[in-house]
């Protein structure tokens, strides 16, 4: 059924009917590569555990005309625009895997703990990856507040495993109007997979959110790519702020068609020509090999060779809450 599903889809510029794919050719590298990787990998040794500087602490609502944006960790915030709270990308989990047991642990507890949240309305999940789609989170959004859900093509049924019935799957540039906000699914260069056998048969994006008079882009995962980077920009020509990733770069014969470095990050940001930015995708979960704090020395560089200032592409640390 899920094949006769995709199958109907029309073919574009991103689906050959059976797989999503990259309009760039962008592709990635081959199972071969990845056992190169493997066999030949010099990473960097990251620490255990490391404690928050900041702790855990109940979030209040946002008063109306306000915008806050709270730090939990990787790629997951919380977003409240006026009285409406947004989770993005949410892993409270403590590793980023199939099982709990083993693969990527977190070094780092999420900046705000579940109990600690506000009432959720909405749930937005960029693509399938175990490090943005955590099933067993969202089975606890579900028993704690049953939140909506926004999401690229082809998501829904995995989302739905979770209990969570409320899901709105966009293709790009397709929008929805939900709590007086506006959701768009925009373009990122990435690939989704849970298995080996289901690579790219679910779609991947970005999303920006309009409303309260802000525009707000979130990048999800994706690979440096200046031809859509500069469209959202030219589409979005207000953009008061927008989340990019600055880490999960090394290596980067393996890793540049999907994963940003810091510097191509400030690129990203000088293309959208958006007022303010906030790293993510760091200090969490060691997926590749640059040590931890690599990403953060690195796009101080990156500012530092543009001539551009900490101020407007900064790092919240875990648990804290930025007021637009």
């Amino acid at each position: 059924m899920e094949e006769l599903e995709t199958a109907m889809l029309a073919p574009n510029d991103h689906f050959d009917g059976k797989r999503f794919f990259n309009p760039s050719g962008a592709s990635g590298k081959s199972f071969a590569d990845f056992l190169r990787w493997m066999l030949n990998r010099s990473a960097a040794k990251w620490p255990n555990f490391l404690p928050n500087h900041l702790p855990s602490h109940r979030i209040e609502n946002c008063p109306s005309g306000k915008t806050a944006v709270t730090f939990i960790g990787h790629s997951s915030f919380l977003l409240q625009i006026g009285a409406t709270n947004i989770l993005i990308d949410p892993v409270f989990s403590l590793r980023a895997s199939p099982v709990q047991w083993i693969g990527p642990k977190r070094v780092r507890l999420p900046g705000i703990q579940m109990n600690d949240l506000p009432p959720i309305h909405l749930v937005l999940v960029s693509h399938n990856h175990y490090d943005h789609l955590d099933l067993a989170t969202l089975r606890d959004l579900n028993v704690c507040f049953s939140p909506p859900v926004i999401t690229p093509l082809k998501n829904k049924k995995l989302i739905a495993s979770s209990g969570l019935e409320n899901i709105k799957e966009l293709d790009w540039w397709q929008s929805t109007e939900t709590h007086e906000l506006r959701i768009t699914v925009v373009p990122a260069q990435h690939f989704s997979a849970r298995k080996f056998s289901d690579r790219n048969k679910s779609l991947w994006g970005g999303f920006v959110i309009e409303g309260e008079g802000r525009t707000i882009f979130f990048a999800g995962d994706t690979g440096y790519n200046a031809e859509q980077f500069r469209t959202i920009g030219e589409r979005y020509s207000h953009m008061d702020l927008a989340f990019l990733p600055i880490g999960a770069y090394a290596p980067r014969w393996f890793m540049k068609d999907h994963h940003m470095d810091p510097a191509e990050a400030v690129q990203a940001f000088l293309d959208l020509k958006a007022k303010r930015a906030i790293g993510m995708h760091f200090g969490t979960f060691q997926l590749t090999d640059e040590g931890i704090d690599e990403p953060v020395n690195a796009l101080h560089r990156a500012l530092s060779d543009k001539e551009i200032s900490a101020e407007p592409f900064e790092l919240l640390d875990f648990g804290e809450t930025l007021l637009l």
